[in-house]
């Protein structure tokens, strides 16, 4: 039986991570903290756990085995290494932190203390995400020359347990970063993910064109975010992340390849839609994905809790998350600079 606790509670804490771990047989839910103290109080109730009132508090606690970080983005380098110090291992949302410097040091930290630490980083567990990849290792499409990758939608207003435009979501002192950081570093590490080839140069626009806070300014953090990828292997695509797709959600992405293209999450009916140059065409019609407002299970929780039982390697461990982070770093720099960004 794993033993975890939550760190955060807020609105990811309460449609995935509580829930998702209630229904995995092998855990039980033993600790949680936020902030605001009523909220960890009355969902410590719900699922008989204890609520306590300081993070060092929970992380002392003997039946903390593991926990989540699911705090605001500013804090999670923090709370990573303060539990991992405790000797807690962690899974933590993304984005992983707010700097790469804190995100190499959160890997250090938990190689130094022989601790799993994994990332959030739940695209990769789209079963057609999934799919899609075995048919690009077996070269259904021939070597990728080109692709785009988008996610968008209308914003986190209604996503967080603190409505509108002045959540911590478009706080520039406990975000750092808007799009980018909520959509872009999920699309950045799939792309890098499906083609196996990492970014190696971007170059990027990262703005805010609508996102008003109250007062009716622009808010501090970006709203959009349009990166060129050149990458390791020689293909070459655009990355977008959007908050003001006033309509459908678009979490698309379709590669080119030297045999055919490849379109995932393009077509409203089938799940991804391979158009080879023999004019043949293939249909795979896999599980939707997963949008703001049709939450199901991520599969992240449980994979998670398996490696923990089993003595294993993350699905997803934090070092693999590290070349999506320097790419995400590399687009704000290019952006703020007007200048392609080379990564190391």
């Amino acid at each position: 039986m794993i033993r975890v606790g939550v760190i955060g509670c807020g609105k990811i804490s309460q449609v995935r991570h509580l829930p998702e771990y209630a229904a995995n047989p092998n855990v039980q839910i033993t600790a949680l903290f936020d902030m605001n103290f009523e909220r960890a109080r009355e969902l410590a109730a719900q699922y008989g756990a204890t609520a306590y009132d300081t993070l060092e508090d929970l992380l002392a606690a003997p039946d903390v085995d593991a926990v989540s970080v699911c705090t605001s983005n500013a804090t999670h380098a923090e709370a990573t290494i303060k539990a991992l110090e405790a000797g807690k291992h962690v899974l933590c949302e993304k984005p992983m932190a707010i700097t790469l410097e804190e995100c190499e040091q959160m890997v250090a930290c938990a190689e130094e203390h022989g601790l799993k630490l994994m990332i959030d980083q739940n695209q990769r567990f789209a079963k057609a995400h999934i799919r899609a990849k075995e048919l690009l290792d077996a070269g259904r499409i021939g070597t990728v020359l080109t692709f785009h990758t988008t996610f968008g939608h209308g914003g986190p207003e209604t996503w967080s347990v603190d409505p509108g435009t002045g959540s911590w979501f478009f706080d520039p002192k406990r975000a750092a970063m808007g799009a980018m950081a909520d959509l872009g570093v999920h699309k950045t590490d799939l792309i890098q993910w499906l083609i196996g080839q990492t970014v190696v140069a971007t170059t990027a626009k990262v703005t805010t064109l609508d996102k008003r806070d109250p007062e009716g300014n622009l808010v501090g953090v970006d709203d959009n975010a349009v990166c060129i990828y050149q990458m390791s292997g020689g293909a070459l695509g655009t990355m977008t992340a959007s908050w003001t797709y006033y309509g459908p959600e678009d979490n698309s992405t379709v590669i080119y390849g030297t045999k055919g293209i490849m379109r995932i999450y393009d077509d409203p009916v089938h799940s991804i839609v391979v158009d080879l140059a023999s004019g043949e065409r293939e249909l795979y019609d896999v599980e939707a994905i997963q949008t703001n407002d049709n939450q199901t299970a991520s599969g992240i929780i449980d994979a998670f809790v398996e490696c923990l039982e089993n003595d294993t390697e993350p699905a997803i461990p934090a070092a693999s998350v590290l070349p999506a982070m320097r790419a995400v770093f590399g687009s704000m720099e290019s952006s703020k600079t007007g200048t392609t960004i080379k990564l190391s």
